[in-house]
């Protein structure tokens, strides 16, 4: 279903996110050039709330990892993200996960944050490296117990028999860790981190006529541009 882009009625802009202003290269400054606008854009979502006074956005930080696996097929599936800086954009899966053995054979993957309600978008592509372990368990160090646990419990991607074989196998790994034990950062488990090399922003405007823009890295060296929509 076709549905229409650009100002609200209750919003005298270009836009439906409330911003009047046209997005443009000159928004893109820094080094690198895009991670000032990204972190601004983020905190629009994260202070976004609906009618009720609710986040629209439970997980502000949702994206749309694409990897192609070593048959040439693409795949699309949502992760977290857990951390955006200069460096790139990280988050964490099974390394034996079909995004993992995707990664292992192709080891470059785009992302997308699809901010809809505010009608925008940002869009990264680059090659993909495994976080330090040091990185990795820190972060697993954050995690609440359960999400451990499960973590640790799971064959990420691999079939099993029923959700009542998923709860005792639950179960087991829980008991196996009682009494509060430390659960260890499983051997198969980790982050990646995709190095940007294209990252592009998207703002819906009225009529469709919806701008783009992109810093893309050439020769080592960032480069700006407008895209048509």
């Amino acid at each position: 279903m076709r549905v229409g882009y650009g100002a609200r009625a209750d919003i005298d802009s270009a836009g439906a996110d409330g911003v009047a202003a046209h997005l443009d290269t000159t928004w893109l400054t820094g080094d690198p050039p895009w991670l000032s606008l990204f972190n601004r854009w983020l905190a629009d979502v994260v202070r976004t709330s609906g009618p009720t006074g609710i986040s629209p956005y439970i997980e502000a930080n949702a994206m749309v990892l694409g990897t192609v696996d070593a048959d040439g097929h693409p795949q699309t599936r949502t992760v977290l993200c857990k951390g955006v800086d200069a460096a790139g954009v990280v988050f964490f899966t099974g390394y034996d996960s079909a995004k993992g053995l995707a990664l292992q054979a192709n080891p470059y993957a785009s992302v997308t944050f699809p901010w809809i309600n505010l009608e925008r978008q940002v869009h990264f592509r680059g090659p993909v490296t495994k976080v330090s372990a040091q990185e990795t368990r820190e972060y697993w160090d954050s995690r609440p117990r359960g999400s451990q646990l499960s973590a640790f419990a799971s064959a990420q991607s691999y079939p099993i028999g029923s959700r009542a074989e998923l709860e005792e196998l639950a179960a087991s790994t829980a008991e196996r860790f009682a009494d509060d034990q430390p659960v260890p950062v499983p051997p198969t488990w980790g982050g990646y981190r995709i190095e940007p090399r294209v990252v592009e922003f998207w703002q819906g405007r009225a009529d469709r006529l919806h701008n783009r823009v992109r810093a893309r890295m050439v020769d080592g060296e960032w480069l700006t541009e407008r895209l048509q929509p």
